[in-house]
C-alpha cells in the first residue's frame, strides 16, 4: 500500500500566516484541529512522500494559484507535465501556463519527473528528469518509477489543500511528458476530465477507458523529435530511437472511445484541424497540425537549440487552444451502453 505524507506550504512567513489566520481554511486531522493559511496568489513549491519502505521517494511540484482564490470556491485544475530533461518551473516559462491561470482563474500545477540517478541533481544532458509514460524506455522503465501514483497522490492533495474540483482535473504535456499525458488519462481516466498531449505517443494498446476522456492533441509537420510518419530519430542524448507514426496513437483513443469514421475538417493560418465527434462512447478526438513546427510548445518560449528541435512558430498558441477545449469539457459519467471496461 502506498504511504503518503505531505510536506509544509511554502511561501508564507509566520506574520503573514498570523495576519490572515481568520480567514484561514480550516482542516480536521486524528488529533486536534489545525488551520491552515488561505495560499496567496503566485507559485508555491510543494513536496509529497510517495511511495513505501525502500521505495519512498519525494516528489516536487509548483502551484500557481490565481488572485482572489478564497479556499472554498471550487476551481479548475490544469496539471503541465514537461519534457524530458526539464523541470515544472521550465514548463511555467515555457508555455505560459501561470499567466493563463491569472487571466482565467484556474489552479495550474507543474510537477516535476525523476532523474535516472534521484540521489544526483538533475541535469539536462547527463541526468535529465523524465517520465515513466509506458513506453519501458531508458532507466526511468526499467526502474518503474511509479508516476501514476505520484500524480494520483498529487491530486488528492490538489482537493483537499486547494479547493481542486474533482470534475475538472485536466492534464496536458510536452514530448515525454506528452506521453505521460497519455498515461495518465488512460490510467487515471476516472479522475482526469480530459488529456491534451503535444508532440508525444500513446504507448499503450488494446486498453479501454474506464471513462470517456476527449482528446486534444497537438504536433509541429516539422518535428524532427516525432516526425508525424513516424521514423528513426536521434535525440540530443545521441541515442537513436524508432518512432511510430504519430496516427497510431490517435486511432488507439478514437477506438476506445468508438468515435466514428466521419471528420470535421478546418484550415487556416497554416493549421490544419481535424476533429473526430461522433464518439458513440462519449468524448471526441482534436487533432493540430502545425505547419513548419518543430519539437516546440506552439506559441510557447523555445528553451534548446533549432539544430535539435527544430523551429518555433506562433501560427497556433497551444495554451489558449487547449484551455478553450478543457473548459467545455467537465468530466461526465461513462454512458449506460455501451459498457466501458
Amino acid at each position: 500500500m502506498r504511504s503518503l505524507s505531505i510536506s509544509g506550504i511554502s511561501g508564507f512567513s509566520l506574520a503573514v500566516a498570523a495576519a490572515i489566520l481568520t480567514t484561514a481554511v480550516f482542516s480536521a486531522t486524528a488529533g486536534a484541529p489545525t488551520y491552515q493559511p488561505i495560499p496567496a496568489a503566485g507559485n508555491h513549491n510543494e513536496s509529497l512522500e510517495v511511495g513505501a519502505g525502500a521505495s519512498k521517494t519525494a516528489r516536487t511540484f509548483v502551484v500557481h494559484v490565481p488572485p482572489g482564490f478564497d479556499g472554498k470556491s471550487k476551481l479548475p485544475v490544469v496539471i503541465m507535465l514537461h519534457g524530458a530533461g526539464g523541470s515544472g518551473a521550465d514548463a511555467i516559462a515555457q508555455t505560459g501556463w501561470g499567466a493563463k491561470s491569472d487571466r482565467e482563474g484556474f489552479i495550474a500545477v507543474f510537477p516535476d519527473g525523476t532523474p535516472p540517478r534521484a540521489a544526483l541533481a538533475a541535469q539536462f544532458l547527463t541526468n535529465p528528469r523524465l517520465w515513466n509514460d509506458g513506453s519501458g524506455r531508458g532507466a526511468i522503465g526499467v526502474e518503474k518509477v511509479d508516476d501514476l501514483g505520484f500524480i494520483s497522490a498529487m491530486i488528492d492533495y490538489l482537493e483537499a489543500r486547494y479547493a481542486a474540483d474533482p470534475a475538472r482535473i485536466y492534464c496536458t504535456g510536452f514530448s515525454n511528458g506528452a506521453s505521460m499525458t497519455f498515461s495518465v488519462g488512460l490510467n487515471l481516466s476516472n479522475r482526469i476530465a480530459a488529456i491534451a498531449p503535444v508532440s508525444g505517443h500513446l504507448w499503450y494498446r488494446e486498453k479501454q477507458l474506464t471513462y470517456p476522456v476527449p482528446l486534444l492533441f497537438i504536433i509541429g509537420a516539422k518535428d524532427p523529435l516525432n516526425p508525424i510518419d513516424g521514423g528513426k530519430v536521434k535525440t540530443p542524448w545521441g541515442i537513436t530511437q524508432d518512432r511510430p507514426p504519430v496516427e497510431d496513437s490517435l486511432k488507439e483513443w478514437e477506438r476506445m472511445l468508438g468515435c466514428g469514421p466521419e471528420v470535421q475538417t478546418a484550415r487556416g493560418n497554416g493549421v490544419l484541424e481535424i476533429t473526430y465527434d461522433r464518439c458513440v462512447k462519449g468524448g471526441e478526438v482534436q487533432y493540430y497540425r502545425v505547419r513548419g513546427l518543430g519539437h516546440v510548445w506552439p506559441g510557447g518560449l523555445n528553451q534548446l537549440p533549432e539544430k535539435w528541435v527544430g523551429k518555433p512558430s506562433d501560427n497556433l498558441n497551444a495554451t489558449d487552444v487547449i484551455w478553450e477545449f478543457f473548459k467545455t469539457h467537465p468530466r461526465t459519467q461513462a454512458p449506460a451502453t455501451p459498457t466501458l471496461r
